[in-house]
């Protein structure tokens, strides 16, 4: 900076990032403030929430309920042994447990999705 006098250099304004509007700014705070449209879209969340476990305790129920009544509709597959231990046992002590954590896998993935469908939501 001089100090003769000269004109001062002129101001330039730095974006950091875009503003997506007023929209972002209302959606949040619609949620935060708990308004009845916030309130609506937290209820919308909740409610794809709960179907995704629903659906998800149901299918594991029904694919884990299916090894009895396998075993009932075919009782000569009870009697079957898979290095020295019988097939129920086998399926139910082992093969179980991998199947158990995939789909708790999958219900992880599809409930980050619906969280971050809701952030997008409250982001537009």
């Amino acid at each position: 900076m001089s100090t003769t006098g000269g004109s001062p250099p002129q101001r330039q304004r730095v974006v950091l990032a875009e503003r997506r509007g007023a929209r972002m700014v209302r959606t949040r705070v619609e949620v935060q403030q708990q308004t009845e449209v916030g309130d609506a879209m937290v209820r919308g969340l909740v409610r794809a929430q709960l179907g995704l476990a629903l659906r998800v305790a149901l299918f594991t129920v029904c694919l884990l309920g299916a090894i009895p009544v396998l075993f009932h509709v075919a009782p000569g597959l009870a009697v079957v042994t898979v290095l020295r231990i019988r097939l129920p046992w086998v399926l139910l002590g082992v093969v179980g447990y991998p199947i158990l954590l995939g789909i708790a896998w999958v219900y992880l993935r599809l409930a980050e999705r619906n969280e971050q469908d809701f952030t997008d939501l409250t982001d537009d």
